[in-house]
């Protein structure tokens, strides 16, 4: 548990590095801009958030009516329908699905959910070539990397940066534009389009009334993945379950908007099965992969179930003051930033407890959520649980117990002066890191000083 706690602090110290903050801050800064700019389109963009909100809710409270809904209709559809209760069982179901039309090259649209069970590590490892056809995930997986950002994978590089990758791996010329840097990689990426045997996409929605899988993207990858080869594999949290595709033209726009300020994403798809006899292109089979891992605990939750409402969208990273300076790495985890912070610890464990204490609770991450998560009040709940659970260490409890103690009642604090509080915090110099210094305490506090003043 403090191992991983010591990595967040040590990769913390990113953010003095002036050259990461000023790439990370640039391209956030456009993501705000264009958002700013999005959100003017509605006349009332907080009852959109409402409705949103308050369908996400109905569905997380009726999970499994919804999904077995899902599960009939798709299959009606000609879709098979497979459960998972873990990554590792999410894994296998895939490898026999690969294995059973001896499948070796794969093309994946950008899938978040395939990085939370580590799709491409455990397929490059049994032999089978994973590729990423975002641009984003391309240049991140080309890097040897991880995603950075929930919605913009290669977010903590600059123009410069691609090229130089590019340069190296590829031998392109050393200084190219993000245009030729484009238009190369497209021409990478048709030779595996059209060669693939198996397209693996993720899921924004899964719409249980007419067993579809809806998928929103702006570069048109998601759809090759899909057109060309003969199989095609979703693989979806059960909670992107919404209602109805009535519902589509409310969830589209909103996380278009939150996401990136578009009113609309320039490619949303429906598909609601394999080609059909008298269809000429698309898959000969399609098959979605519910992963449940652990998000059937969290809909338990009195109040964590909320956290299962989340679209995805990174409005939540770009908004927090934490993320913007340590970055998406020094998480540690497949989901960063503040909804990061909250289900992370649900879904792998409270050795990432440490999440929900990296936080100032200002609050800006539940203000831009599109369906209303509190997610700083969540992340409280989180280091209550934490506490309750005994997860810190010794000194922390017993240092947390004098606090409560010490300022419960005004007496409390004022039992000693000035003088003997500067004593103690000299034991510990550094308590507010090692580039502050602690503003030396009062003789008097301010009720002794009122009294004082009062009677003079």
């Amino acid at each position: 548990m403090t191992e991983f706690k010591n990595i967040f602090l040590q990769d913390s110290k990113i953010a003095y590095n002036q050259q990461h903050r000023r790439t990370l801050n640039f391209n956030i800064s456009k993501y705000d801009e264009a958002v700013a700019k999005g959100k003017l389109r509605y006349t009332n963009l907080e009852l959109a958030k409402q409705r949103v909100s308050y369908v996400k809710d109905k569905v997380v409270a009726d999970l499994a009516t919804q999904l077995e809904t899902f599960e009939k209709n798709a299959r009606n559809n000609g879709i098979e329908v497979l459960w998972a209760r873990n990554g590792t069982e999410a894994v296998e179901e895939i490898k026999k699905v690969l294995q059973s039309v001896n499948a070796h090259v794969l093309v994946k649209s950008k899938s978040m959910i395939s990085e939370e069970i580590e799709l491409n590590e455990n397929l490059e490892h049994a032999g089978y070539q994973p590729v990423e056809t975002d641009l984003g995930e391309f240049i991140v997986q080309v890097a040897g990397e991880k995603p950075y950002h929930i919605l913009t994978p290669a977010m903590h590089k600059s123009k410069e940066d691609v090229a130089e990758l590019f340069h190296k791996k590829f031998n392109t010329p050393e200084h190219s534009t993000p245009e030729e840097l484009t238009r190369f990689v497209r021409g990478v990426l048709r030779k595996k389009f059209t060669s693939a045997e198996i397209g693996v996409t993720g899921s924004n929605f899964l719409v249980a009334d007419v067993g579809g899988v809806a998928l929103t993207e702006n570069e048109g990858n998601g759809m090759m993945s899909v057109s060309f080869p003969k199989v095609h594999i979703v693989i979806t949290g059960i909670e992107k379950i919404i209602p109805s595709i009535n519902d589509l033209p409310l969830f589209f726009p909103l996380l278009s908007t939150l996401g990136t300020g578009q009113q609309v994403t320039v490619y949303n798809s429906l598909f609601t099965g394999p080609k059909r006899s008298n269809e000429a292109n698309g898959p000969d089979k399609m098959v979605v992969v519910l992963l449940d891992n652990n998000r059937t605990k969290i809909a338990e939750g009195k109040e964590h179930f909320k956290a299962l409402k989340c679209l995805r969208c990174g409005a939540c990273l770009n908004a927090c003051p934490i993320y913007k300076n340590v970055g998406g790495y020094t998480y540690n985890t497949t989901y960063s930033g503040p909804v990061g912070s909250v289900i992370t610890p649900l879904m792998k464990g409270f050795k990432f407890d440490h999440l929900s204490f990296a936080c100032t609770i200002c609050g800006a991450c539940t203000q831009v959520c599109p369906v209303k998560i509190p997610l700083h009040d969540l992340l409280l709940l989180n280091r209550k649980a934490s506490v309750d659970q005994k997860h810190g260490s010794l000194g922390w409890n017993m240092g947390m117990k004098a606090y409560q103690w010490a300022f419960k009642k005004r007496k409390n604090l004022d039992i000693v002066n000035g003088s003997l509080k500067n004593g103690l915090l000299k034991l510990q110099p550094d308590i507010l890191g090692n580039r502050k210094k602690f503003p030396r305490v009062a003789q008097n506090s301010f009720s002794k000083q009122w009294i004082i003043n009062k009677m003079s």
